[in-house]
């Protein structure tokens, strides 16, 4: 892998993973700025499946869910070099976490297979206490193997800090919601209806605050919307390929990432097991697929853009590893430049 691996706290990432899949839980690995490669410290298994991880602002704790049918979720001391339970797991009153996120003060989680979304709140110390508030999702989509009822499979906060977005696989939408910072409470604002049969999975904001991205597994695009982020509305354009005309095979998109400057774009896909480049140099409403390069492995679930926005990383679930990818700034398109193994990777978040 090359050069001197910094092991403090600012030069650090976590992998998470599905235990039952043979994944190590949650590891910690210190990042060779210079290279971008990984050297792993440490891993906790505490967790059954977590599929996901959120840090604090502050970096000192790693909030994970556990992806089963009885959903957790979990904090982690990280201030060691291995992560370390902090206080118990929790249950999140919903079924298949698979997201989560830090908002308002609460933890906030995207529960699959019961197409709900939890809100817990947090102590002091940076335990988690009990759910507070559960919204449950309501609907369906076309497709009868994936779509008979809701699936909430993504939670974030817009730029502005003032909505949660949930995007819903089985009902082909994306809802907004209002976080009350004291009491936690969940209320649906607005929804956002994108094509029948789509399957939105995940979603990502341009920088710019005005724009967003909806990757959709049912269908190999990207659903571009326009952000009011005053109203609290999401408004869906169109929509891009993320794969070249004529791929053919199973092909689920699962995560997009935006570059930092707002200029490209990239998207994972499953089975066609690519990352898409896409720009945007005609305005963050047009994206344009330049091209898609291989991901290095089998089933990319997770892409990741490290702070510095130079390097891409490819969480390739079925061949267990993280590949990392240079970013050639003038085109946005990704060179491979290492991997490390890391069974059934499901995600990496820097700290």
């Amino acid at each position: 892998m090359g050069g001197t691996v910094g092991t403090d706290r600012a030069a650090r990432a976590f992998i998470g993973s599905f235990t039952t899949a043979g994944g190590h839980g949650v590891t910690a690995v210190a990042v060779d700025e210079g290279t971008g490669a990984l050297l792993p410290l440490g891993s906790s298994s505490a967790v059954v499946n977590p599929s996901f991880l959120a840090p604090s602002r502050g970096g000192r704790v790693l909030y994970a869910v556990g992806e089963t049918s009885h959903g957790t979720a979990a904090a982690f001391d990280i201030t060691g070099p291995v992560p370390g339970l902090l206080g118990e797991p929790v249950p999140v009153n919903g079924a298949g976490p698979t997201h989560l996120a830090l908002a308002a003060g609460h933890l906030v989680t995207a529960n699959y297979e019961s197409g709900s979304v939890t809100a817990l709140a947090i102590r002091p110390d940076g335990t988690l206490d009990r759910p507070v508030s559960v919204l449950a999702h309501h609907g369906s989509g076309p497709d009868p193997d994936r779509q008979r009822a809701p699936h909430a499979h993504q939670v974030l906060a817009d730029p502005s800090g003032r909505w949660i977005v949930s995007v819903d696989l089985g009902t082909d939408s994306v809802r907004v919601c209002e976080l009350a910072r004291g009491s936690g409470a969940l209320r649906l604002h607005s929804e956002a209806v994108l094509r029948p049969g789509s399957g939105p999975r995940h979603l990502a904001f341009h920088p710019g605050g005005l724009h967003a991205y909806v990757l959709n597994e049912l269908a190999p695009t990207l659903t571009v919307c326009r952000w009011d982020a005053a109203a609290g509305h999401l408004e869906p354009l169109g929509e891009t390929r993320v794969v070249e005309d004529g791929a053919s095979g199973e092909i689920y998109p699962s995560e997009v990432v935006v570059g930092h400057d707002g200029r490209f774009l990239w998207a994972a896909n499953r089975g066609h097991d690519s990352l898409a480049v896409l720009a945007l140099d005609e305005g963050a409403d047009k994206p344009r697929l330049v091209t898609t390069v291989g991901c290095g492995g089998r089933w990319p679930r997770d892409l990741t853009l490290d702070p510095s926005g130079r390097r891409l990383y490819a969480s390739n679930e079925r061949s267990g590893d993280v590949t990392w990818f240079d970013i050639d700034t003038a085109t946005g398109i990704p060179t491979r430049a290492g991997s490390l193994r890391a069974p059934a990777a499901s995600c990496v978040v820097f700290c």
